[in-house]
Formats: structure tokens, C-alpha cells, sequence
């Protein structure tokens, strides 16, 4: 099996050829003497061949030694070039971020706020994937995901930055053919369109006061967008629990009616995950700061965290 060369090692060949000895060599890579002795051994071990000349006096290279500085001063330069660049990276406001959010929520209430940040900080590229379906943000590379929904992969970390009001909602024109439901369990004799990913299913809960109560009901549409279920809903297809963020001001404008009113729904959750380890590019801080900020006040929030 092909092994790797040993970079550290021919780092360290490159120092001390400069510097002339193993003892300037180890200060100026803040290394012990014997971890720089140790490793020219190793090299010349695995090559079976000499690199230095050592008397009691003078330490010289021999012709193997000379004619392998050149690449391996390169090999220290890319070493310390990637070192800084990464470091610039981490401390500066420039370079990528990768960003997953929910399709609806994104288009319609993270995208607008990016022009605002893309001016604070013109270095910074946002790289900004939509997708309802929830993304595993390590194996995918991303720096952040916004999400709405409990959580329960405890490895992420995770930051709440509001709730979101849901309501229960249906045309005019649906209640005037199928009747208003006065309580939860007359759901049963209706028909829903339901977001796929939600994950009370078809199963909705209510809540008035201290009383509580859960109704199946009977589902006609179901779709991966809650953005799609719009044109059926305000069609009169069915009724629908949507966040207040979908509906803006449809039900003002008496598009849509709220039904059961005096009942309550769970609310939703809009979380910020990010992945583990908590040192993070100056860049991405300063994205997440920007988000917190702005949700502070998300359109449909019942708080702030």
C-alpha cells in the first residue's frame, strides 16, 4: 500500500537546512530538539540515505539533501500559505457560507433580508440552498440550516429565534358547501390538504384553555410545498393549518376565514442549526448575529427567543 510522504518531516529538513542547525531549527518551529532530530532520522531512514553532513562543528547537506531542498521549501511554503489563508478565512468577513432553509419560509421571508447583509459585507458569497426536506447539514457541507420543526438530533447545535402562530383556515366558499366546524371532533366529517412534512400528519391538535384535543381528519391533497397548497385551498378544496407567514393578509381581505377560532394550535418553531463545535468562521458568526437580529420579529411570531 502506497503510503504518504511525510510532510512534517521534510517541513522541518527545509528549516533546518535554513537556519544550519537542529537547535535554531526547533525555536523557530517552536518544537523540542529531539521531535526536529527525530524526524530528519525518520526521513532519512524511510529514503536510506543521509541528508545532512554532521561533524562536531558544522552540519552541511549532502547531494541528496541539496538537490531535495528546493521541493521540500515548497512543501513548508504551501504548509504556511494554507495555514494563513485558513487563518484570513476565520478571523476575516470574506469567502462562502452555505445555507439551507425551507422552500415557502425562505423564498418569502429569508431572501428578502439578504440584500441588507450582502451590502454590510460585499467579500462574503451566500450560497443559499431551498429544500422543505430536511438536509443532513454535516454530511452536506453546510455552515447553517434554518428549520421549522422539533428537534431531535441532539449533536447539531441548535439556537430557537421565534415561534410561529399555525391557524386553521378555509374559503368562504368551502364553509358555505361543507358547513363551519363549532368543534374539534366535527373535523372528522371533513377535508383536509396537509403539508407532507408536517409531522403531526393527519392527526391535528387543539387546545382551549385546560382542555385538549386531537381530531383525525380525512386528507384530499397532500404536497411536499406548503406554497402549492394555496391555489386549492383558496379554491375551496379543503381546509388547511398553515403559519401565519403563508397567509399574509388573505384572511383580511376575506379570501380565507379562520375556523375554530377560539381553539389554539401548536405553535411552530423556526430553529437556526448549526454543526458541531462551537469555533465558526468570523463570516458565518456574523451571518447567524444578522439572522437572530432580523427574526427577532419574523412575520407570524408569537415571541422573540
Amino acid at each position: 500500500m502506497k503510503t504518504l510522504p511525510d510532510l512534517q518531516a521534510w517541513a522541518i529538513f527545509a528549516t533546518v537546512a535554513e537556519t544550519g542547525s537542529f537547535a535554531q531549527a526547533a525555536e523557530v518551529l517552536g518544537l523540542s530538539q529531539p521531535t526536529v532530530s527525530k524526524a530528519i532520522a525518520r526521513l532519512e531512514k524511510q529514503l536510506n540515505i543521509s541528508l545532512f553532513h554532521r561533524t562536531s562543528r558544522r552540519l552541511s547537506l549532502t547531494e541528496t539533501g541539496l538537490a531535495s531542498l528546493e521541493q521540500a521549501q515548497t512543501v513548508l511554503a504551501a504548509g504556511q500559505g494554507a495555514e494563513a489563508l485558513a487563518r484570513d478565512q476565520r478571523e476575516s468577513l470574506q469567502g462562502r457560507i452555505k445555507i439551507a432553509a425551507p422552500m415557502s419560509f425562505g423564498l418569502e421571508h429569508l431572501a428578502p433580508l439578504l440584500p441588507a447583509f450582502m451590502k454590510q459585507h460585499p467579500a462574503v458569497l451566500l450560497d443559499l440552498h431551498f429544500n422543505d426536506a430536511q438536509v443532513n447539514i454535516v454530511e452536506q457541507g453546510f455552515d447553517m440550516a434554518l428549520r421549522i420543526s422539533t428537534m431531535d438530533d441532539s449533536s447539531l447545535l441548535v439556537r430557537r429565534l421565534c415561534n410561529l402562530r399555525l391557524r386553521l383556515v378555509a374559503a368562504p366558499a368551502y364553509l358555505a358547501n361543507y358547513g363551519r366546524p363549532a368543534h374539534p371532533s366535527d373535523l372528522a366529517r371533513h377535508s383536509s390538504l396537509r403539508y407532507a412534512y408536517e409531522r403531526r400528519g393527519s392527526v391535528w391538535r387543539f387546545q382551549q384553555g385546560a382542555e385538549h384535543y386531537s381530531q383525525t381528519v380525512p386528507c384530499r391533497l397532500q404536497v411536499n410545498n406548503a406554497q402549492a397548497l394555496m391555489a386549492p385551498l383558496l379554491q375551496g378544496l379543503g381546509l388547511a393549518v398553515l403559519p401565519q407567514f403563508l397567509l399574509g393578509d388573505l384572511v383580511e381581505q376575506g379570501l380565507l376565514e379562520v375556523v375554530l377560532p377560539q381553539w389554539d394550535l401548536p405553535s411552530l418553531t423556526l430553529h437556526l442549526l448549526t454543526p458541531p463545535g462551537r469555533s465558526r468562521p468570523a463570516r458565518v458568526q456574523a451571518f447567524i448575529d444578522f439572522l437572530v437580529a432580523s427574526f427577532e420579529r419574523a412575520p407570524g411570531a408569537e415571541d422573540s427567543p
